[in-house]
């Protein structure tokens, strides 16, 4: 198993999440650690994913709370009712010598403010994520796994925020045109069903001619009958 599938059925299907896509990234940047924090966990893989609730399998989240305040996920032993967002972006990592996953900060869609692309001229895998309250820089595994995450997260923010959407900036066009891999499934659906209707259309114009000129041979081989028919006659007399 594939370790995205792997972060998909043990972190994200246990809440009745579906996991979009994923992306393996490093920081760009090292990020500055207080002083006196020790006891490091050692090496680990990171992973920025999307999920999204299906409106109809929308379902109570028993024993998880969200803090606003640090973006993590606690359990405080009670049952929250709050209804869950339809769409979040988690980090996930890895540690090293570790084969499960463990979810570390999550945000709401909403929370997403900005998608910097970095070069808009190029095949970069450097990006930025600027949320409400955080701001990180990532540099993905490849140029086109970050491609693919801009693109469906691109087409997530369209659907499923109403209001007010993240601004992308940076990005190329591939991204925000009808050249994703979204829009280019779409595209050839449709072309194929009209490829088919069109044959269809052909196959008939072409029976219906066929029928036309079975039926001027039927009449003239009436008009033939009917003639000899008369002629016979006529030498009878």
């Amino acid at each position: 198993m594939s370790a995205k599938s792997a972060i998909s059925k043990e972190i994200f299907a246990p809440l009745d999440e579906r996991m979009l896509v994923a992306v393996q990234v490093k920081r760009r940047t090292k990020k500055k650690i207080p002083f006196l924090a020790t006891g490091g966990q050692g090496e680990y893989l990171t992973y920025i994913c999307l999920s999204a609730i299906d409106p109809e399998n929308l379902k109570i989240r028993k024993g998880l709370k969200h803090d606003s305040s640090s973006t993590e996920f606690r359990k405080p032993g009670s049952v929250t009712n709050k209804k869950p967002t339809q769409a979040s972006i988690t980090k996930v990592k890895q540690f090293e010598g570790s084969t499960s996953f463990v979810r570390r900060s999550q945000w709401m869609l909403e929370q997403l403010r900005q998608v910097n692309g970095i070069d808009p001229n190029r095949d970069s895998a450097e990006f930025d994520l600027l949320f409400e309250n955080a701001f990180d820089q990532w540099v993905a595994s490849t140029a086109s796994e970050k491609c693919t995450f801009f693109q469906i997260l691109h087409h997530t923010c369209q659907r499923y925020l109403t209001d007010r959407k993240p601004e992308f900036i940076n990005c190329q066009s591939k991204i925000m045109g009808g050249n994703s891999i979204l829009h280019s499934a779409a595209d050839s659906v449709t072309s194929a069903v009209q490829k088919a209707s069109q044959a269809l259309n052909e196959r008939g114009e072409r029976l219906g001619r066929a029928e036309e000129k079975t039926e001027d041979m039927k009449n003239s081989a009436q008009q033939f009958a009917e003639t000899a028919h008369k002629l016979a006659m006529k030498h009878k007399c």
